[in-house]
């Protein structure tokens, strides 16, 4: 046991102060927040200068009282001077283009078309916002032409919205508004870390067994050290350092994050609910305080517990697998691209499965699936949010433990010749032959 720690410490203390773990480390939630606080000034920049458009309305949909309406950089300015007069001084009045809205001759049309005198043609932004006012006046004004209730008309498009109830009073079952949605958005992103975590964590430990291998380091500790506990080892010291990572990355991501909003002062965009008559403007808070009672209702004491169980079993699994393939690649390490294919496609089957489960949690694909070891770590929690019943997760659970031991022993008979084993390229022949040789 005194060896095995040791070799634990070796492999977590000889990572953490390599100068590649601290800048990858410390640049990643750097990184993170320099996308954060890029895509939030993409979202809040306004343009070079605010735009100043002229609008001519010839149809009277519009008035002093009910006019245009600002949009962020673009400023409206109801016109009633000619339309040859605006166009031949645009320029002198620093106009970046004239909006004229012909007579309105036939209320029945269901098409309605306006010019727009510009030098270049209009940007996305400056088109969509000249559409939805006009549009939205338009409406009122045939309402009102046509002598309609505009309140009876709202009625008419009704929002249908399923709110998921037991069928019986008896069971009960974590069922509500909202709650399908939240529990796909959060086993989504349960089913996403496992799948990065097994890869990059995997692949971390075969780069570590190859790297030792190749530079004949293993010779010198096998002399001290049984192969299995070496292996163990690896296993146990780069866990700790992914886990290491993940918790600095836990702390500074929302650190730095909330930080660099604070100092560069960046605000949602702002929803214009005027352009939206038939949205209630409590109807959003409402929603995001249902959202949160959802999230909050969920049984957090069992889903994180359960994670972390399929994060350690799916690890250990995954891991194994990529040590002993580690251990069998010679001199070219280009030969570890063949070898990792047999385990990657389970990890690959069940990240699309992860999506069927989400989708349909209850479905035959996402039960079996979530039971089955090499795909459970991936399935299973994102079914997690969806209360599946406790004889699956136990089962699972069982099954992957079981799965990982076995998978632990296995990779420990591959490593314990693959390791020392130089020049020959090994094939999955040769590496099924040591699992049943003697040493």
């Amino acid at each position: 046991m005194k060896k095995l720690w040791l070799v634990v410490k070796r492999e977590y203390l000889t990572r953490v102060r390599r100068r590649t773990f601290i800048i990858a480390t410390i640049v990643t939630p750097l990184a993170f927040v320099l996308f954060f606080v890029v895509v939030a000034f993409i979202f809040s920049y306004q343009g070079d200068k605010t735009k100043r458009i002229a609008v001519v309305d010839k149809a009277g949909l519009f008035s002093e009282e009910a006019g245009l309406a600002d949009n962020g950089s673009i400023h409206f300015i109801l016109e009633n001077r000619p339309l040859d007069t605006l166009r031949a001084n645009y320029k002198e009045e620093n106009l970046s283009g004239v909006l004229y809205i012909p007579p309105i001759t036939n209320l029945y049309a269901g098409s309605y078309t306006v010019q727009y005198y510009a030098p270049k043609s209009p940007t996305l932004a400056v088109e969509t916002a000249m559409r939805e006012r006009i549009g939205k006046r338009l409406r009122q004004y045939k309402i009102e032409q046509f002598g309609l209730d505009e309140k009876a008309l709202k009625a008419i498009d009704s929002n249908v919205s399923i709110d998921p109830e037991p069928i019986d009073e008896s069971v009960k079952d974590n069922v509500s508004k909202l709650a399908s949605s939240i529990g796909a958005g959060i086993g989504s992103i349960m089913g996403i870390i496992m799948y990065m975590a097994v890869f990059i964590y995997g692949s971390m430990v075969m780069r570590s067994v190859m790297e030792e291998k190749t530079n004949r380091i293993v010779e010198v500790m096998i002399s001290s050290v049984r192969p299995f506990k070496l292996m163990m080892g690896k296993l146990l010291g780069v866990g700790a350092v992914g886990l290491t990572q993940l918790a600095i990355w836990a702390v500074l991501i929302p650190l730095l994050t909330s930080l660099a909003g604070l100092f560069f002062n960046f605000e949602p965009p702002k929803m214009d609910v005027s352009d939206m008559p038939d949205i209630d403007p409590n109807q959003m808070e409402d929603m995001m305080l249902l959202a949160m009672q959802e999230i909050r209702s969920l049984n957090w004491w069992f889903i994180l517990p359960s994670f972390l169980l399929y994060f350690l079993g799916g690890y250990f699994l995954y891991a194994s697998l990529f040590a002993a393939v580690g251990s069998a690649i010679g001199d070219d390490i280009g030969e570890g691209q063949s070898l990792t294919i047999p385990i990657t496609i389970p990890v690959l089957l069940a990240f699309y499965i992860m999506f069927s489960a989400v989708e349909s949690p209850d479905s035959s694909l996402a039960v079996w699936s979530s039971i089955f070891p090499l795909f459970s770590p991936i399935v299973m929690p994102a079914r997690l949010a969806f209360s599946p019943p406790v004889w699956q997760v136990l089962t699972s659970i069982a099954l992957l433990l079981a799965a990982s031991v076995f998978f632990v022993w296995l990779s420990g008979r591959i490593y314990r010749i693959g390791i020392l084993s130089y020049g020959k390229k090994a094939g999955w022949k040769t590496i099924i032959k040591w699992t049943f040789s003697k040493m």
